[in-house]
Formats: structure tokens, sequence, C-alpha cells
């Protein structure tokens, strides 16, 4: 009669532990989720959530760096002595205006979960545990930040989860740049001595225009989209400032190099048509495009299928596309970035 390897054994009650330690957290973490989405914060502004967050683990046994690489809603946390060390990462900031549409509270919810189940049986399964507190996800970029301050270094793996509408193995990720620009004119009454203006917001729709002739020229894949953020005084006034915000994405860092490029001389051919100038910055960190590593992957996979639940691929069951920081993490750590389904089939 064949036999179960010790080690397979050993793997499959860890499994089933991790399990009850997390089902037995089962209340708090959707009071935890709910909680957050009640409240919804945006990019370095979460001092709720992260004081939420950052109790749970103290009341848990665990002693959270609240203020982790001097950002005041970072937080890092860690279990384990020894063996390989491996990070959980957790978001929890919201969209100006329509709060959690991108579920960041079911983010940090599940990260804290997986990450007090991990830090339960750290020691008796021969890991570490780094549960990461990352703001600033959707615009300001926190994790590159906490990169940059060495919060990721030893790690050996590192892992989030994001809700979806479908269970997919990774989403179809893409480097974005995001730019301030700002246009200056001459002001001058609109009625009266309109010739001796020069209207910035001109030069601000005529960019506008330009871009929206050259998507027509980039890849499938490649997305440009962006709005005004003023647009002058009155109608009667010559505006003689405007300025915009633009993202700029692609599937990786050269091609998001390259695109920038083009969008940027589109804008400028906009302020030079109208006699203004035009001068833009970066309004927050590049993200790079996530890359996935397969060996974690294929165990995710294989653990969540235990579970009940079979990951798909985007080829396969539809893309989700979008950008995230989780990228720039990817760059220098093994991760992952699976998608689980919140929400039915077509809900964005």
């Amino acid at each position: 009669m064949a036999t179960t390897p010790p080690d397979e054994q050993r793997a499959a009650e860890l499994r089933r532990r991790v399990v009850e330690e997390v089902d037995r957290r089962a209340d708090l973490l959707l009071d935890v989720s709910h909680r957050i989405w009640a409240e919804p914060e945006t990019c370095f502004e979460e001092r709720a959530a992260h004081a939420l967050l950052t109790g749970v683990l103290e009341s848990e046994g665990l002693a959270p760096d609240r203020h982790a690489a001097d950002l005041e809603t970072a937080f890092v946390a860690t279990a384990g002595h020894e063996g390989p060390d491996v990070g959980v990462v957790l978001e929890y900031d919201a969209l100006p205006g329509i709060g959690h549409a991108c579920g960041h509270n079911v983010i940090a919810a599940a990260g804290l979960g997986a990450g007090l189940a991990a830090a339960a049986l750290a020691d008796e399964a021969g890991g570490r545990v780094r549960i990461l507190g990352t703001p600033a996800e959707e615009g300001g970029g926190g994790k590159v930040l906490m990169v940059e301050a060495g919060l990721f270094e030893g790690l050996d793996a590192a892992m989030m989860v994001h809700p979806a509408d479908r269970d997919l193995l990774r989403f179809s990720s893409l480097a974005v740049a995001q730019m301030a620009v700002d246009y200056r004119g001459v002001p001058s009454h609109a009625a009266s001595a309109p010739h001796l203006g020069r209207n910035a917001l001109d030069a601000a729709v005529l960019g506008y225009v330009n871009v929206a002739a050259l998507r027509q020229h980039i890849l499938p894949e490649e997305r440009v989209h962006g709005i005004f953020t003023d647009a002058g005084d009155r109608p009667n006034i010559v505006p003689h400032h405007a300025a915009a915000e633009w993202f700029v994405r692609s599937p990786d860092g050269p091609g998001l190099e390259e695109l920038q490029r083009r969008v940027v001389a589109a804008l400028q051919a906009g302020a030079d048509a109208a006699g203004c100038t035009m001068a833009w910055r970066p309004s927050a960190p590049t993200f790079l495009e996530m890359r996935d590593d397969h060996p974690l992957l294929e165990r995710f996979a294989a653990n969540s299928a235990l579970l009940g639940r079979s990951l798909g691929a985007p080829e396969e069951v539809g893309h989700v596309r979008g950008s995230t920081d989780m990228g720039n993490v990817s760059h220098v750590v093994p991760s992952i970035h699976p998608m689980l389904a919140v929400a039915p089939a077509g809900v964005s």
C-alpha cells in the first residue's frame, strides 16, 4: 500500500493549521475590511486604516514599526527567527471621490490574515514572515519609496492578492508614468484686447488633440489618458495658466520611456502653436511592469486549487489591465500578484 512521504504529510498538516489560523480570525478580518471600506482615505492620508491594522498586529503579539521608511502611514511587522523570509504586502488607500473602488480594503484584510496565520506558524515551519503595510498605491508609489529605503531587502519572496471579477494567476500589468503638465501664457481682456493675450488653455487643448491623434499610432496594449486640472479663471480673461494630469502606460519600462517622449512632444507642440510655454514634472514615481515569479505562482496556484479555487491565465479567461507599484517590488524580489474574484464577472 502506498504511503504519503513524511515531508508531504508535514506540509499538509501545516496547510491545515494555516487554514485554521485564518478561519478563527474570520470575523476580525471581515470587520477590518468593512471598517477600512467605510472610511476611505487617499494616498499618504490612511491614518485610520494604519491605526486599525497596526493595532490588530500589536494585539496579536507582534511589534510593528508604525512609521517605516519615515512614512507616516507605512508599517512593518516581523515574525520567525530563521529560514526563508517571505513578505506579505498590504494596501489600504482609496481613490479620490469614489472610495475603495479598487478594493484595497480587501487587500488589507487578506494580507493581514495571511500575515498573522504565517506568523503563528513561522518558527515551527522554519521560516520568517515580514508584514508590510504599503501606503499610496493609487499614485503615490509607497512601495517604490519603501524599496528605496531598503524595507524589501533580504526577502526571498513577496506576495499580495488583488480583488477582481475572476480568479487569475496574474494580471496584465503596464508600466506607468504620471505627469503634471503646466502651461503659461499671457493674460488679457478677452473682448477688448484679445490680441495681446496668449491663451494657455488653447495650448492645453491643442496638446490634448495632438495626443488624441497619437493614440492611433501606439501599440494596442499601450494607454494614454489625461484630464485638465486648471482651465483658466473667467471666460472674459484670456487664460494665462492651464494645467493637466496625464498617465502614460506601456507593457515595459523601455516602451514607456519611448511613449512618454512622444506624448511630451505632442503636448509641447500644442504650447508652441499657441505661443505659450509648457513644463512638466513626474507627479508620482514611475511604476514598473509586474514580473511574476513562475515557481511562486505554481505553488500559489496549487495551494489555491486545494482550497477549491482554480486560477486561470489572463490569455484564457480575460485580461485585467492596470498598473501597480508592486511591479517595482517584483524587479528586486521574486514576487506574485494574483487576482481573486470578489464580484460577478464583468464588474470592473
